[in-house]
């Protein structure tokens, strides 16, 4: 594509919460470092999403996570922006064949953060849980079946807020995200053996339309290629699993000197049971391999959870 200029701008779509600009900013700088353009030939286009404006109910009783990409989407297709930035997470794993994820940038820390105790361990007997996520519910449940969960949505200030007056005495957050916003001294980072993350949390992408030559090019280019096949590898086993934002799964990709090893953990939504696999990845033992592997081990509370 021809080189942006202030002109005519490379336009880079995002939610307008603090940590989506945050992590467009992330993206601008890398375009702006690897293509050499001028500061003012990129710009952000920020965008409310659906998600972002109803805070008071779980996402799986609204729409679900096309309630984050809904409107990035609408532009995207419309021509009004080049691209889409995304938390990877929260980005639903069957995409429409017209977007196509050009680029994720490298991975940051994929842990989440416990704030409000030392551990979970030292979480009080009945401490009341804020989280959205049935993942972190369902985990904190299996490890500690007496805490009480309680809907806790919002972006990273309104749940602090919310923790703060004392509406609930621990919460959960990533740690990417904290880290992304300055909040580097924020909470306890817990070891992934103790809480596995969700499959691609950690990661921005980068969505372009899959016909535009130009734009998948440039972002193309900031590309981080390990941080792209460990993260495509968690969401090929969500498309097995066939799982939605209700089903509470964990999972994490890592490269180590012989490949690729994925490791998952699927919960019953009350964490009253577990099943967990790992595969070092190669041609007999994929991520939907693993997926299966999981739902035939599973009892009965955990596979109805899942389609697949």
């Amino acid at each position: 594509m021809p080189s942006p200029s202030s002109e005519q701008p490379f336009r880079i779509g995002t939610r307008a919460s603090p940590l989506a600009l945050a992590q467009a900013t992330l993206t601008r700088d890398a375009l702006i470092a690897v293509h050499g353009w001028a500061q003012d030939a990129v710009v952000l286009v920020p965008m409310i999403a659906s998600g972002d404006r109803i805070q008071d109910r779980a996402l799986a009783e609204i729409g679900g996570k096309e309630l984050w990409t809904r409107e990035l989407d609408r532009a995207l297709a419309n021509g009004e922006i080049d691209c889409a930035v995304h938390s990877l997470k929260d980005v639903e794993t069957i995409r429409p064949a017209a977007f196509v994820i050009a680029a994720i940038l490298e991975r940051a820390d994929p842990r989440d953060r416990l704030i409000g105790a030392a551990s979970i361990a030292d979480l009080p007997r009945g401490a009341r849980i804020g989280t959205a996520s049935p993942r972190r519910a369902a985990q904190l449940l299996h490890a500690r079946p007496d805490l009480d969960i309680t809907l806790l949505r919002g972006n990273v200030a309104t749940r602090l807020a919310k923790l703060d007056a004392g509406e609930v005495d621990a919460t959960l957050l990533a740690a990417a995200g904290l880290d992304r916003l300055g909040m580097n001294d924020i909470g306890v980072a817990l070891d992934i053996d103790t809480m596995l993350p969700a499959p691609s949390q950690g990661a921005i992408g980068i969505e372009v339309l899959a016909d535009n030559d130009g734009a998948r090019a440039a972002v193309t280019a900031i590309d981080h290629d390990v941080t792209h096949r460990c993260v495509a590898a968690e969401r090929a086993l969500l498309a097995e699993l066939g799982g939605d934002c209700r089903s509470p799964v964990a999972a994490h990709a890592r490269m180590r000197a012989r490949g690729i090893i994925l490791t998952a953990h699927l919960y019953a939504t009350d964490g009253s049971a577990m099943v967990s696999g790992e595969y070092m990845l190669d041609d007999d033992n994929t991520p939907a391999g693993l997926a299966r592997d999981l739902l035939a081990e599973a009892p009965a509370a955990i596979r109805a959870l899942f389609a697949g």
